[in-house]
């Protein structure tokens, strides 16, 4: 049986202005650049530099919070808190003549040849039948930014007879393979690794090292990858150091031969800082990017026409929604001044807390000064939400003198040293790290081992916990870092 009544609840709900300021914290500075470029170009009633008086926004600044109600009459609206008593607009106090000399502000983006044009071009020099040509350009096509054809010769036959109509043989395919697997870079159109290098080689001159290296690479690949050396000694009865020579050669090929073609159109992304920590007679000081605090005022333009409204005696319909829509602007407008100022409030607070945390670090540099540190700590004593945190610390960086940071960096979990003393994970990371580069690479380390050594140095971890460390650090098993 349905029943209607009534209940009454409390809720948090975020407004309008809140999830602005939310979505501005999180931007690191080239977004928050192109952010406020497009407030500007959306709202009129924005304008960037620095105002001629402060007074207009005095008087802006005490008006009315904006309700977000859209029964708003023209006639309530208090005409006289958006006003200055400045009658000089600003367009006078503008000027558009810029010299030739001026920089020009734009990113330049990257252009050239793209690398599947980059190996149709090369085709020109074979003499190919109309077939065969059909089939060399859909072998580029497919040639991936690796440099590799990652498909059987059966599957590109049928994708030639279904979407070329051309309807040929795995053999003639394999046929202009090869051709195609004589275009630049060395080693293009390749189906797997071991193909790849072995065409690298063969483009070699040919020396007993290079030839060794081939046979490496055709006859024992799998040895190879699995770095057993004694059965590759055994195999081609040879000594150390010809096996040793021989692995240099292969080591310096290209296992990715498109890589740095396909790379080169690509718009290079630069990381710049959101702040600076200097040490200065000692001590720490830091600075907010002066990008993320621009100069924005209200538009005068926007002021004089409230006041041509004012001073109207009689008010049109038209002139009462233009009203509606001028306070609209200049609310959104006061609304996004607030929020920046904010921002850069909360900026500089996080990340001053976070810097006061790690002083030690900051003065040394030295990983191992980290103290354990997680989102709730700053959080505590900045008494601001978890999120907020997060959102400062996930996409900013940090110029030190020791690099450029990523803040979330900072952050790591605490465990229990042999004296009952929290650490920091990263110290025991770092720890672990320097273990393994100081290792005998002809007997490296297995991860029981290393739980061993960090024991004695009074970490007591296991060794499921070491792996998962040196999984995070990048650093391969013992027997993949074996070397001869």
């Amino acid at each position: 049986m349905l029943k209607q009544y009534l209940q009454f609840k409390l809720s948090q709900k975020l407004s309008p202005q809140q999830i602005q300021l939310m979505k501005l914290i999180q931007l690191p500075t080239q977004a928050f650049e192109q952010r406020l470029k497009q407030e500007l170009e959306e709202n009129p009633a924005l304008e960037s530099g620095k105002d001629k008086t402060d007074e207009f926004d005095d008087n802006f600044d005490n008006s009315d919070d904006y309700n977000d109600n859209d029964s708003i009459n023209a006639e309530d609206i208090n005409v006289d808190e958006y006003l200055s008593d400045d009658e000089i607009p600003d367009y006078r106090m503008q000027a558009n003549n810029y010299s030739a000399d001026d920089d020009d502000k734009n990113v330049p983006y990257a252009s050239g040849t793209s690398f599947t044009q980059h190996l149709k071009s090369q085709l020109n020099t074979f003499r190919l039948d109309e077939e065969e040509e059909q089939i060399a350009i859909f072998l580029v096509g497919s040639v991936d930014e690796s440099g590799y054809i990652r498909r059987s010769l059966e599957d590109i036959m049928d994708d030639l007879a279904f979407t070329q109509n051309v309807y040929t043989t795995e053999d003639k395919i394999g046929k202009v393979l090869s051709i195609v697997q004589q275009l630049d870079p060395a080693g293009v159109g390749a189906r797997d690794l071991q193909e790849c290098l072995s065409i690298q080689l063969r483009r070699k001159t040919p020396t007993p090292n290079i030839e060794l290296a081939q046979n490496i690479i055709d006859k024992a690949f799998e040895q190879f990858t699995k770095k057993h050396y004694k059965k590759l000694l055994q195999k081609f009865d040879i000594t150390e150091e010809q096996l040793k020579d021989a692995i240099h050669e292969i080591e310096r090929l290209n296992p990715k031969p498109g890589g740095s073609f396909a790379g080169n159109t690509r718009i290079v992304e630069h990381v710049v800082p959101d702040f600076t920590i200097k040490i200065v007679d000692g001590e720490l000081e830091l600075t907010l990017n002066g990008r993320n605090a621009p100069e924005l005022h209200v538009s005068r333009e926007y002021n004089n026409m409230l006041k041509g409204y004012k001073e109207s005696k009689d008010k049109s319909k038209s002139q009462k929604d233009a009203v509606l829509f001028i306070k609209q602007k200049l609310d959104a407008a006061k609304w996004f001044i607030d929020a920046i100022r904010q921002r850069q409030q909360t900026l500089f607070i996080t990340m001053s807390a976070i810097m006061h945390y790690q002083k030690e670090y900051f003065l040394t540099g030295d990983e191992r000064k980290l103290k354990p540190m997680i989102l709730k700590d700053i959080a505590d004593e900045i008494d601001m939400d978890v999120s907020t945190v997060s959102r400062v610390a996930n996409s900013k960086y940090v110029d030190t003198p020791y690099g450029t940071k990523l803040i979330k960096e900072f952050f790591s979990e605490s465990m229990k040293n042999d004296q009952g003393e929290d650490v920091s994970t990263r110290e025991i990371k770092k720890i672990l790290e320097t273990v393994i580069e100081n290792e005998d690479k002809k007997k490296p380390l297995t991860d029981e081992k290393l739980a061993t050594i960090l024991k004695e140095k009074g970490y007591p971890i296991a060794r499921r916990t070491v792996a998962k460390y040196r999984e995070q650090l990048d650093i391969s098993v013992a027997r993949l870092r074996k070397q001869i």
